[in-house]
Parts: C-alpha cells; sequence; structure tokens
C-alpha cells in the first residue's frame, strides 16, 4: 500500500505550546531493570485499565506463579491481570492506587524464585496466527494503552464494520516534560516496534503503519528509520516538538490532516494510535508468549538520588521503587504521577505501580513552586493556544457560576485536560484544574445514563 501524508514540511497540529522539556535528568540513562525484592508485597489492582473491574481468580494461601492470570472479567471492554512474581497470595482487600482510588486489589508476597507459569510459552512466528486468534493473544495477555489512558487493545483492534480503518498510527511523541521512557524504549526495542506494528497491520489488513516521533529524538529516528527501510506499508513521520502532539486527536491531525469530530474518536476518521510500548507488549504477547506484566517508568524529578528509566514489575509499590532507586536527595516537596502537564500529585508512596504509569516525579521546593493565583486579564492567551479549540475563559465562567449546561454546550466535555491553559496564562489561573474537575463529574454522570438505558427492562 503506498503511503500517503499530509503535505508538511514537518507534521505538527494547529495551536499548542512549548514548555520547558525537563529531559536532561533521564534521556540518556539505558533502561535498568528492579526486581522486587524476596517477602516485598505485591499489590494488583483488580482495575488497571479503562471498562470493567476485574474479579479475583485466586484465593487466600495460595500459591501463584509468574504469569498466572489472577483476575478476569467477561466484559467486552476490560482486560486481565496477572502476576508479575511467584508467591503467596496474602490477602484480596481494598488497596490505595496510584490515582488515589480504592480499588480491590490481590497482594501477593513475592518468594525471589519469579517461577513461571506453564502457559508462557514463546512462538515461532506469527504468519499463521489468524486475526481471531491475534486478538484473542492480545486479550488473554491482559493489554491495554500504555501510554496513560489504559482502554483495552484487543478493543480498539476490533473496529465496527462501519468505521473503515486506513492508517495506524504509533505513537512517539513523549511531549510531556520530564518522562522519556517512550523514547528509550524506541531507541533499544526498535526491531520489536516494527514487528509488533506488523502484528497489528496482520490485524487489521486495509491500514498502512506510521511511526509519529518528535524531531527532538533523532536516535530514534535513526534506529526505527533504519528498521522501517524496505518494509512499503511502514513509514517513520517526524513531528514537531510541540505540546501537546502526543494526544490522539492532535496526533492524527498532525499526520493525516483529518479532524476528529466533536465527541468522536480516531476510528470515526480511520486511524488507531498506539502507544510505543502497546506495540512492545504485542510483540511480547505474540512472539514470547509473555502476558503483560512489566512497566518502563522514568522516575526523575531533583529530589530522587538516582533519576532514570526503570523496568519493574506491575505491582511493585513505588516507595520500594524509590529505595532500589537510591532513595531521595531532598524531601520532595511534591511528587506526581504522570508528566507535570496531565499528572496527578500523590500524598501516599505506598502505592503500586500499575499498567498506566508512565512516569513519576519527585519535585523540589524550586521545581513545584507555582505562583498564586491572580485575576483573569482578558488577553486571550489560553484561547489562542487551545489545541481543541475551547474558549477555556468561558467554561471557567460557567464553572464559577456552577452552570454545567452552559459548560457542556460551549464543548467543555472536548477538554482533553492537557493543561496547556493553566501554563500559558500570565495570571496563573488554574483553568485546567477547574475545567477537569467538573468535566469528570458530567461525564460519569454520561456514563451512568448510558449504563442505565442499556440495563434489561
Amino acid at each position: 500500500m503506498k503511503i500517503k501524508l499530509k503535505k508538511a514540511l514537518i507534521f505538527t497540529f494547529k495551536r499548542g505550546i512549548y514548555p520547558k522539556e525537563q529531559k536532561q535528568f533521564t534521556e540518556d540513562v539505558p533502561i535498568n531493570t528492579l526486581l522486587p525484592a524476596e517477602g516485598s508485597e505485591i499489590v494488583f489492582p483488580l482495575l488497571m485499565h479503562m471498562g470493567t473491574a476485574n474479579s479475583p481468580l485466586v484465593e487466600k494461601g495460595q500459591r501463584v506463579l509468574l504469569g498466572e492470570k489472577i483476575g478476569d472479567s467477561d466484559a467486552f471492554i476490560s482486560a486481565p491481570v496477572h502476576s508479575s512474581v511467584s508467591g503467596i497470595v496474602k490477602d484480596i482487600r481494598p488497596h490505595l492506587t496510584i490515582a488515589g482510588t480504592i480499588i480491590n486489589s490481590v497482594i501477593i508476597e513475592n518468594d525471589g524464585k519469579f517461577e513461571e507459569h506453564e502457559n508462557i510459552k514463546p512462538r515461532d512466528g506469527y504468519d499463521n496466527l489468524s486475526r481471531e486468534e491475534i486478538l484473542k493473544i492480545i486479550r488473554e495477555a491482559g493489554i491495554v494503552g500504555l501510554g496513560g489512558a489504559g482502554f483495552p487493545t484487543h478493543v480498539k483492534l476490533s473496529p465496527p464494520p462501519e468505521k473503515k480503518i486506513d492508517t495506524v498510527i504509533i505513537n512517539g511523541c513523549e511531549c510531556e516534560p520530564y518522562l522519556t521512557t517512550d523514547n528509550r524504549i524506541m531507541i533499544e526495542e526498535s526491531g520489536r516496534i516494527v514487528t509488533g506494528l506488523k502484528i497489528i497491520l496482520k490485524v487489521i489488513q486495509t491500514a498502512r503503519g506510521i511511526i509519529a516521533i518528535e524531531d527532538n529524538k533523532p536516535e530514534a529516528i535513526e534506529h526505527l528509520k533504519e528498521y522501517c527501510a524496505n518494509i512499503p506499508d511502514i513509514k517513520v513521520a517526524v513531528v514537531k516538538t510541540k505540546y501537546p502532539q502526543g494526544c490522539e486527536k492532535q496526533l492524527v491531525d498532525a499526520i493525516t490532516g483529518r479532524e476528529v469530530p466533536s465527541g468522536g474518536i480516531p476510528i470515526d476518521v480511520g486511524c488507531i494510535v498506539h502507544n510505543v510500548d502497546t506495540v512492545i507488549a504485542i510483540h511480547r504477547a505474540i512472539i514470547r508468549g509473555r502476558p503483560l506484566m512489566r512497566k518502563v517508568v522514568t522516575l526523575t524529578g531533583g529530589a530522587i538520588r538516582n533519576p532514570g528509566n526503570y523496568k519493574m514489575r506491575i505491582g511493585t509499590l513505588l516507595s520500594d521503587l524509590v529505595e532500589m532507586a537510591g532513595g531521595y536527595k531532598s524531601n520532595p516537596a511534591k511528587i506526581v504521577v504522570g508528566g507535570p502537564m496531565m499528572g496527578t500529585a500523590i500524598f501516599d508512596t505506598d502505592v503500586p505501580i500499575v499498567k498506566t504509569t508512565e512516569g513519576v516525579i519527585f519535585l523540589t521546593e524550586d521545581e513545584a513552586y507555582i505562583p498564586p493565583e491572580k485575576n483573569c486579564i482578558r488577553c486571550g492567551c489560553c484561547v489562542e493556544r487551545c489545541p481543541s479549540g475551547l474558549i477555556p475563559t468561558e467554561l471557567n465562567a460557567d464553572i464559577l457560576k456552577e452552570n454545567s449546561e452552559a459548560f457542556i454546550k460551549h464543548n467543555g466535555l472536548d477538554c482533553i485536560e492537557c493543561g496547556s491553559c493553566s501554563y500559558i496564562c500570565p495570571a496563573k489561573r488554574r483553568l485546567s484544574q477547574a475545567i477537569r474537575t467538573i468535566r469528570r463529574v458530567e461525564l460519569a454522570k454520561l456514563q451512568a445514563s448510558r449504563q442505565k438505558k442499556q440495563e434489561p427492562k
């Protein structure tokens, strides 16, 4: 298939901002593997994805093996959970998660043996696998979007028949400041990314593949171009380093020139977007027979002693990881999970790393400082830079008036919570924070209403 891209000297989207990258701490640090110590508690929340929560498949006192399925659901939009260690189930109870929610979790005491379950079996290849077989393996491996959203991958790769997909975009645009795991993965595992994309194109046979990488990642671009040189239906596209280039809608616009409609998703314009680490997980599941049990996470910031990119077992407590990474140089003033633009501050490190954890930033007083909020000066900077084309001041006014109907009318649900408005605001208005709060409330109401309509009468 001949690949046609949007005509451009360098691919980008409308509006956006240019925050300080702050990637110098870890961008040149190779991925280092950290294994949890014998006797440590590994916590597996039974909901690490978007969709229906899992039910436990194990009991207290039971011994489990590495790669054994410990939680699952019959729902289509769900993904099972597997143990990343071997050991004894100590308990099954609600536990605080890195997102600040309380989720029913399986707690396993690691025996340090990492004894593998019999279901982990490498395959010779994937050429003889059917589309349905590949999707089943991906589902059984518990693979979800590893860029942060956590949407089950087998669902994303099963679009409705009326949605004609012609483009699969692999998202290598790690646009959040501080985070560097995707960059290191592209440098160190380029071949697996390309093979993983080939597997996806076997599932979506009508599509071409495009690996999108920002121009501040020259080594990753060079590696992937080399691997794609003789593959006609896969191309590397270099995009402008701009925030939030890595958001799905903005990336689709940058690469194809297509605009995802209000309330829509990329499949509405013939595109599917996957994070680079998700593609690696597909490779591991199909070729190596391994479910999703590990995550590469950036631990960074001025307060951590040894900033770096660490490959770790899902379920490992953040407090244990900090200790394995050398501890703190100074007590962090703030700990942020994810990037500084869209991440969430946490108050407790006794929380497990989950499938969607991309990074944890340990900020010093100077790094965490935010100037006090002032009155809006009506400069229009937030409107000029909003990548979704919204009017943040108008949405903020709706929120202050507690007028949710006006907020929805003014397309507040289309906000991608990127934080560009708050960052660019000279008065340091907490625009994004206010919009995020009301938006999630209204989305929860909308979801509850949809579920009620689907319930049998």
